[in-house]
C-alpha cells in the first residue's frame, strides 16, 4: 500500500489519507478483510501526527469502509460500505484539530482553585478589592444604565467606545506615548487581546523570541495560533539580550514579545540599556516588537522607566496594556495601541468573531477616567497592594530563616517569586499546601517546556486580604515543615 502526502495541498492532510484509502478499496485493490497498518505505524511512515491518521481512519470507519477490532486494528470492511446500516457515533476526538489535541490546563485549574471557598488565594493573579467598594460600583452603573436610556447599552462600535479610547489616549500621552484614537483596539482582558494578535501575526511554524520564564496564558496563545517559541533567559534585569542578534538572524521571527514591567511571574524589570538594544535590533532586522505593559502602574517606589513604546521613534512597537489590576476584579478592560493596518484587521476580526464588545466594563471604565476617580485610585491601589506586599514579606523572611527559601522584595506587580531551599520541590510542596488549605503556582508551568522553574512558586499578594496573608503564610510553613 503506497500512499503520498503533498504539504503544499490545500486539502488537509488527513483527507488526503482518507481519499487515497477510499479510491484503494472502492477500486478492489484493497480487499476485504485487508489488515491497514497500526495508527502509530502509518503516522511514522508518512511523517504526520498520530491523530492526523486516525481522523482519517474514523472517516473511514463512518462510511462503512473499514471496521475496527479491539486487538485486531483497522480492517476493510468484508461486506462493503453500504451493507450495515447500523448506526455509527461520531468520532469527535477525531475531528479536533492537532495542536488542541494536547492542551493540557494545569495551569488553569491552579488559577480557579484560588478561588474556591475555603482556600487562601496564592495562586491567582487579579484587582485588590478594597479599593472600590461594591456600593460605588453599584451607583456608577446605576447612572450609566439611566444616561444610556436612549441608545443600544448592549452595543459598543468593533474598535471600542470612542469616548473611552480618546480617554486611554490622553492617559497614554501622560505617559510619553502618543497615539490618536483611531490607533487603539478595545479587548475584554489581555487573553483576549494576545488571542487576536496572534491569530492576525502567526501562521503556523512562525517563530516567536520571548524571555523565559513568561506567562502561562501568553505562550499558549503562541502555540495555539501555530507559533514556534524560541526563549531566552531573564535576569533581575529582565531578558538577556547578549546574544540576540544571532537568534534572530538564525531563528528570523515573527515578532518579540517582551514583559517589560514587573515581568510575570519573576517581577524583573526589563532595563533601559536592554530596551534600546531591543529597539536597535527591531530597526536592524525590521521584526516588530509586542510590549505587554500591564503592571507598569503598580510600582512602590519611584515610577518605572518609560515604556519601549515611549521610546520607538517610529512604528515598531504593539503596545499592549490593560487596567484589570487596577479595577475591582472583573471590570477592567484592555487594550492595543498599534499602526492602522493592525488596527483595521483587528476591527474586522472582532465584527466577524464577537456581536459585540463587553459594554458595562468600558462604561465603569470611562465613567472612572472621565471623573478623575480612576488616577486618583491609582495611589489608593498602590498603597492597598504595598501593605499586602509587606506583610508577606515578613513572613517569607521567617521562611528564609527556617528554611532558606530565597525571595526578593518586588520593586512592583503583584507576584513574589519564590526560590524553594534544595532538595524541595514545588509539585510536591503543592500538595501539602493544598492539604492545610492555601494554593499557589509552581514555577514550571511558567516554562514552556516545563524543564525550568521546580524550585520556585509564584505567590500572588494583590487579592487575599491582610489576614488570609498572614493565615496562608502559616499554613505554607507548615506545609514546608513536612518536606524539611
Amino acid at each position: 500500500m503506497q500512499l503520498t502526502i503533498d504539504r503544499s495541498s490545500p486539502n488537509p492532510i488527513y483527507a488526503q489519507i482518507c481519499d487515497q484509502l477510499r479510491r484503494l478499496i472502492l477500486s478492489g485493490e484493497l480487499t476485504d478483510g485487508y489488515l491497514l497498518p497500526s495508527e502509530r505505524k502509518l503516522a511514522a511512515e508518512l511523517g504526520v501526527h498520530r491523530n492526523t491518521v486516525t481522523r482519517s481512519y474514523m472517516e473511514l470507519k463512518s462510511e462503512g469502509l473499514i471496521d475496527a477490532r479491539q486487538g485486531m486494528g483497522y480492517r476493510v470492511q468484508s461486506e462493503g460500505p453500504l451493507s450495515s446500516m447500523k448506526k455509527k457515533p461520531v468520532h469527535w476526538e477525531a475531528l479536533i484539530e492537532d495542536r488542541y489535541m494536547d492542551i493540557r490546563s494545569p495551569f488553569d485549574e491552579l488559577y480557579h482553585m484560588s478561588y474556591e471557598e475555603g482556600l487562601i488565594p496564592f495562586g491567582g493573579g487579579v484587582a485588590a478589592r478594597e479599593p472600590y467598594p461594591a456600593e460605588e460600583i453599584a451607583d456608577c452603573f446605576e447612572r450609566i444604565l439611566k444616561s444610556s436610556a436612549d441608545r443600544p447599552y448592549f452595543h459598543t462600535p468593533y474598535q471600542g467606545d470612542l469616548a473611552l479610547r480618546e480617554q486611554i489616549a490622553a492617559y497614554l500621552e501622560e505617559r510619553g506615548i502618543r497615539v490618536r484614537p483611531a490607533n487603539l483596539q478595545i479587548f475584554a482582558e489581555s487573553n483576549q487581546t494576545m488571542d487576536f494578535l496572534n491569530s492576525l501575526l502567526l501562521s503556523p511554524g512562525d517563530v516567536v523570541i520571548a524571555p523565559e520564564a513568561m506567562s502561562a496564558d501568553v505562550f499558549r496563545s503562541i502555540q495555539l495560533s501555530g507559533g514556534k517559541l524560541c526563549t531566552v533567559p531573564m535576569d533581575k534585569e529582565g531578558m538577556i539580550c547578549d546574544h540576540l542578534e544571532g537568534i534572530i538572524e538564525k531563528s528570523r521571527p515573527r515578532y518579540i514579545y517582551v514583559d517589560s514591567s514587573f515581568n510575570n511571574p519573576t517581577g524583573a524589570i526589563l532595563s533601559v540599556k536592554r530596551r534600546q538594544k531591543l529597539l536597535e535590533l527591531s530597526y536592524r532586522y525590521r521584526v516588530p516588537i509586542l510590549e505587554e505593559d500591564e503592571g507598569s502602574e503598580l510600582y512602590y517606589g519611584e515610577r518605572p522607566m518609560p515604556s519601549i513604546r515611549s521610546m520607538d521613534p517610529g512604528s515598531n512597537v504593539l503596545y499592549l496594556n490593560s487596567f484589570s489590576l487596577l479595577l475591582r476584579p472583573g471590570l477592567g478592560i484592555s487594550f492595543v495601541a498599534a499602526e492602522r493596518e493592525i488596527i483595521e484587521r483587528l476591527h474586522n476580526m472582532v465584527s466577524v468573531r464577537l456581536a459585540a464588545l463587553d459594554w458595562a466594563p468600558q462604561m465603569i471604565t470611562l465613567d472612572y477616567m472621565q471623573t478623575g476617580k480612576f488616577t486618583a485610585r491609582l495611589e489608593e491601589f498602590r498603597q492597598v497592594c504595598r501593605k499586602k506586599r509587606d506583610r508577606m514579606y515578613v513572613h517569607l523572611q521567617r521562611l528564609t530563616e527556617r528554611f532558606g527559601i530565597r525571595a526578593d522584595l518586588p520593586e512592583g506587580g503583584v507576584y513574589f517569586w519564590v526560590r524553594l531551599p534544595a532538595g524541595m520541590d514545588a509539585g510536591r510542596l503543592l500538595i501539602e499546601a493544598q492539604k492545610e488549605g492555601v494554593t499557589f503556582i509552581p514555577g514550571n508551568l511558567f516554562y514552556p517546556d516545563r524543564k525550568g522553574g521546580a524550585d520556585h512558586i509564584r505567590l500572588n499578594f494583590s487579592y487575599p486580604s491582610i489576614a488570609q496573608i498572614n493565615e496562608g503564610m502559616s499554613m505554607l510553613e507548615k506545609a514546608m515543615e513536612r518536606l524539611a
